[in-house]
């Protein structure tokens, strides 16, 4: 059902939701919550948790005062509570002023500080009294959106397209949902939107996170079945360039790379395809062995591939192959093929790869365009596959005949898990850093500090050295709790001298606009960017020496990890500032994991042991792998389980033709990406 049948949903509303991906109302019942707001009782002042969100009732005395600093505009008023007063302040909303009026009363609900002896509130929202109480104690969905598109009006085209869509089938055959207690799919949507209560919620995420990574297994297991037993279509033999760009590099590979480049020279030169992925925090060394893999395939008449998840990174590494290509004396002739190449330098490079002049072929998604067709290619090379996904592997790997695939993720995930999600491939782990790299120096504080590690960034800016600092929202509409990169960037610019640059970014810009601001920073035009975790792999630039995290209580641990990466990549002493807004002992105590090791691994364990399955709120921390609502931290658990059931229906030579099993055989069929034979089921 067209999404424009549903009543309120005209041609211009259409065309937003189309931003978002969602053209019916069967994609938009799919379009699930990213958090939830939960609104508790008001409160007098005396009883409400400074740090914590509180909704506190308050009526405006006194003038309400607007003053420009540097192109913001700020504006103030007091509020008198029955127990004290609140001192108010809004950024950007000099329309205030004459909206707001003298004795109105309002609940004010936002994080609630104290500034000497004075309670404030920052760009908190403001609710009448009875239009708050209509909300109490519910909770509200609250949907990732699009410029004109807001989360009030994303619920409520959810609501009429629950009504209009049939949830009654249920694919998910009857013995899996009564083994393992699950409730139905239909009842689940319905209440993952709108739930009726916090144990509603829960059960109704683990109906959902089963499916994902039930289907997802499903998929995996027939790839394994399709690659276990094909032979090596691109026969190589080892090459001397190789060993001799090793020898003359000025680093010695580790042990650990030494060990997966004998593993990737093996599998090349076996009687079997390679499938391996190499796992490994960030700096541990994986681009040189990709790099290695580029040149052996190259110097055996075939073209290697490697796909990048940005224009930036994919740029980065083709400049700094090419640097190698002039030092050493490379035998190789890589072209860099992005989505932002002119018309006319595109089709010289499709005409460069077809006719095998080029034989190592950098780039994005443009790799797997219909339009490339491939000379010889016999090895493909995947940057931060979770950035990915298996299809667009597979998409790459079919552009060729038995070709080679070598995947490469800076995903800490604990070996136990990355078996089940990985298993069409062999895994290889770089578990040790190179020794010329200095430790990064942690630390955890609380918004109390901010001022301070202000002032450290300029200090360090001003010693020729960058920063980034991560928020983890866009603007203040997506969710009022948290730092956002929009206001953000406007109060650090107030904060901080006009002598320094400071940029944003974010994942709703364009790319080309997301392109510019990256390359600049990478220039040394930018001198703190602020940023979503959109920068998690999208850039390296060895002369940025802090990282701050706002909000830090919000994300993982494997995530803050990932993006404490992003420095320590030069020769100079790197930091990292955790900021939580939240400096409850248990908050701060997960915190410090990080300041204990450095080893991606080990943090990614400590942090399955201490988030629960009812964590539902946190930021999720394993990218973009391939789910919408599944975390692989967080639901180890389920993983588990889903993986075994997926394990027993694909023993079963019976399922294939049970009546039982006619839904989800149905339900698989119809998937647009036709990710599985289901034939196997």
């Amino acid at each position: 059902m067209e999404i424009t049948a549903l009543k309120g949903v005209g041609e211009k509303t259409a065309a937003l939701f189309h931003k978002l991906h969602i053209d019916t109302a069967e994609e938009l019942v799919q379009y699930y919550p990213r958090d939830y707001e939960r609104f508790a009782p008001p409160t007098d002042l005396a009883h409400a948790a400074v740090g914590e969100i509180a909704a506190v009732p308050g009526q405006i005395r006194g003038n309400v005062a607007t003053r420009h600093v540097r192109g913001l505009s700020i504006t103030t008023f007091e509020a008198v509570c029955e127990d004290g007063s609140l001192h108010l302040t809004y950024f950007n909303m000099p329309y205030l002023k004459n909206s707001l009026k003298r004795d109105a009363r309002y609940v004010f609900r936002g994080i609630l500080q104290k500034k000497g002896n004075r309670f404030v509130m920052e760009q908190p929202k403001m609710y009448r009294p009875e239009e708050y109480d209509a909300m109490t104690d519910r909770m509200q969905p609250l949907y990732s959106v699009t410029k004109g598109l807001s989360s009030k009006a994303v619920a409520k085209a959810v609501g009429r397209a629950l009504e209009a869509v049939d949830l009654s089938e249920d694919y998910l055959p009857e013995e899996i949902r009564r083994e393992e207690g699950l409730i139905g799919y239909g009842e689940a949507v319905r209440q993952i939107h709108f739930p009726e209560n916090r144990d509603m919620l829960v059960r109704a995420r683990e109906r959902l996170v089963f499916d994902e990574f039930f289907l997802f297994i499903l998929m995996i297991r027939r790839m394994k079945e399709d690659t276990a037993a094909l032979p090596n279509g691109c026969p190589m033999i080892e090459i001397a360039e190789t060993g001799r760009l090793v020898e003359a590099l000025p680093y010695r590979l580790t042990g650990a790379q030494q060990t997966v480049w004998r593993e990737i020279r093996e599998d090349m030169t076996s009687d079997h395809t390679m499938n391996r992925l190499i796992q490994g925090d960030v700096g541990s060394g994986k681009t040189i062995l990709a790099f290695l893999a580029l040149i052996m395939c190259a110097g055996n008449g075939y073209q290697g591939a490697m796909m990048a998840p940005t224009e930036v990174l994919a740029a980065q590494h083709y400049e700094t192959l090419l640097q190698m290509k002039k030092r050493y004396r490379l035998s190789i002739r890589p072209v860099l093929l992005t989505g932002s190449v002119s018309a006319k330098e595109r089709r010289e490079i499709y005409a460069q790869i077809e006719s095998g002049e080029a034989d190592i072929i950098l780039g994005t998604h443009a790799l797997i365009q219909e339009r490339v067709e491939y000379h010889r290619l016999g090895l493909v090379i995947t940057d931060e596959q979770h950035r990915f996904g298996v299809r667009q592997r597979e998409s790459l790997a079919q552009k060729g005949s038995g070709v080679h695939v070598l995947v490469m993720s800076a995903t800490p995930i604990p070996r136990t898990l990355a078996i089940i999600l990985y298993g069409d491939l062999h895994i290889s782990v770089l578990d040790e850093m190179p020794s010329n790299r200095l430790p990064i120096k942690n630390c955890v504080v609380n918004t109390s500090y901010r001022n301070t590690a202000y002032r450290f960034i300029e200090r360090e800016v001003a010693a020729g050295h960058q920063a980034y600092v991560i928020c983890p929202m866009v603007d203040e509409s997506e969710a009022l709790e948290l730092e956002n990169v929009v206001d953000y960037t406007a109060k650090l610019r107030e904060q901080m001298p006009p002598s320094i640059q400071i940029a944003s970014l974010h994942g709703r810009m364009k790319s080309a606009e997301k392109n510019r601001i990256m390359e600049a920073f990478a220039a040394r035009q930018i001198d703190v960017l602020v940023s979503t975790t959109v920068i998690e792999v999208g850039i390296n630039v060895p002369n940025a020496t802090v990282m701050m995290v706002e909000n830090a209580e919000r994300f993982g641990l494997a995530q803050l990890h990932q993006l404490r990466g992003r420095v320590g990549r030069g020769g100079a002493q790197s930091y990292c500032i955790f900021v939580s807004a939240k400096d409850r002992p248990e908050t701060m105590a997960r915190l410090k994991i990080l300041n204990e090791s450095d080893d991606g691994f080990y943090i990614a364990s400590q942090d399955l042991k201490l988030r629960g399955p009812g964590d539902l709120f946190g930021i999720r921390q394993s990218g973009d792998l391939h789910f919408m609502l599944a975390d692989i931290f967080q639901d180890a658990a389920i993983l588990k389980r889903a993986a075994d059931w997926a394990d027993r229906l694909c023993a079963r030579d019976t399922a294939g033709t049970d009546a039982e099993y006619a839904a989800l055989r149905k339900r698989l069929a119809r998937a647009a990406t036709n990710e599985v034979d289901f034939r196997t089921i």
